[in-house]
């Protein structure tokens, strides 16, 4: 078994560049997104757009001049991507589809003997022989049945369920609303008829966690968010297949100073960290410097933040989306996104996008402790800005008032005024 010793810098620095959350990391297009979803195996889906959905802020933060249309024809044109469910909601490579065919047989089951939804289930079949792709509200009926979270009616219930255990997929999106369509008729048939790589539950669990851990870069043996989404991968499971991955050697052991567990990386991402190793800490602190000249605003469920206890004691930042808790109970704000700069959290802040007006509005923004805005700062956060600006289809930028001035933030202001 192969165990490499880092840093807290060295930790970060190997985390941003598989993340490519690094200056030149990736470059324009199309391409671009699809190789980074294909490198991490999958990004979340979220319907909330405050200020561009979550997959989109993944994105933009990655891939220069990125705009939401790529990602739409490339899961709903070239289906190439697809949404489905892997951590939570999520969109990956249509390639993936046989791997998830433990997850769809599961759902069918699940789902199967309830009178009242099989009979909607071979409504929607028919309505959509006849009409093609359609929403459930496209569908008749109010009946309601106990579903998820809260009562739903029954057609959405029928559709999820026809989802969920794959006869039917996305054909396209309205806003956040779904429309359906037989999976037979979007996806090659080469998927739909593949058998399921993996044959048995260990090996479906070993290439999930060798799959989850990929899309995080650096992953502990520990209950948390990082591990979210995938059934029957309790903590003995989870401990077994680290186990068998250390042994074949598809995994290797990273210890670093200060943390106590130790962590793990796919062994086909080593060459990175290896490079980071040769480099030594001298030269590493210089590229850390002169990577001060990227910055970006990241989503509130994005890869990199996906364990957040790791990211507090990796980088010493504490974040939490507080946008299902109660007002009185968040200590920042409802949509609040970190700002990156160079190896490190230098802010917070909460953006709104006024699509009438086609401003993107900062509300407020917290910088950590002893940071504030230096000159060298001003370039990577104003593309960071612009970033998100261009993600969001605003026209301009605007701090609300006193925000700029209370922050010491005049000197970016006028910069994105320019």
């Amino acid at each position: 078994m192969i165990t490499y010793s880092l840093s807290k810098q060295q930790a970060r620095l190997f985390l941003l560049q598989h993340q490519r959350l690094v200056s030149g990391g990736l470059p324009g297009g199309k391409e671009a997104v699809y190789d980074y979803v294909r490198h991490v195996g999958c990004i979340q889906y979220d319907p909330l757009s405050i200020a561009g959905h979550n997959h989109e802020l993944v994105l933009q933060a990655r891939i220069p001049g990125f705009v939401p249309q790529l990602a739409s024809e490339l899961l709903y044109k070239d289906r190439l991507l697809i949404d489905g469910w892997d951590k939570n909601m999520s969109i990956y490579c249509t390639e993936d589809w046989p791997y998830f065919q433990r997850r769809r047989a599961m759902a069918a089951e699940r789902y199967q003997g309830n009178e009242a939804l099989g009979a909607m289930v071979s409504h929607v079949r028919r309505k959509l022989i006849q009409r093609g792709p359609l929403s459930s509200l496209d569908l008749e009926g109010k009946d309601k049945i106990d579903w998820a979270w809260a009562p739903a009616r029954l057609s959405r219930a029928a559709m999820e369920s026809m989802y969920f255990w794959g006869e039917l997929s996305v054909h396209h999106r309205v806003h956040t609303r779904r429309y359906y369509d037989f999976t037979a008729k979007l996806l090659p048939e080469h998927l739909l008829v593949a058998e399921d790589p993996n044959v048995t539950p260990e090996q479906h669990q070993d290439w999930y966690v060798l799959r989850r851990i990929g899309s995080i870069g650096l992953q502990w043996n520990k209950s948390g968010d990082g591990w979210l989404g995938i059934a029957g991968l309790k903590s003995k499971e989870r401990t077994a297949a680290i186990e068998r991955l250390l042994l074949s050697g598809s995994l290797c052991e990273v210890r670093v100073d200060g943390v106590k567990l130790p962590l793990y990386m796919r062994t086909s991402d080593a060459p990175v960290l290896e490079e980071i190793l040769r480099r030594g800490d001298t030269v590493n602190q210089e590229r850390a410097s002169a990577g001060a000249d990227f910055a970006a605003v990241l989503a509130p469920l994005d890869n990199l933040l996906w364990d957040r206890e790791l990211i507090r004691q990796l980088f010493g930042f504490t974040y939490r989306w507080e946008v299902y808790k109660p007002a009185a109970e968040r200590e920042y704000g409802y949509y609040v996104l970190p700002l990156l700069y160079g190896d490190r959290f230098i802010a917070r802040m909460e953006p709104v996008m006024d699509k009438k007006n086609g401003v993107l509005n900062i509300l407020r923004w917290w910088w950590e402790p002893d940071t504030g805005l230096s000159a060298e700062m001003i370039p990577a956060l104003t593309a960071a800005l612009g970033s998100l600006a261009e993600c969001t289809r605003a026209s301009s930028i605007r701090f609300a008032p006193g925000v700029a001035e209370d922050n010491g933030l005049l000197g970016l202001e006028s910069s994105l005024r320019l």
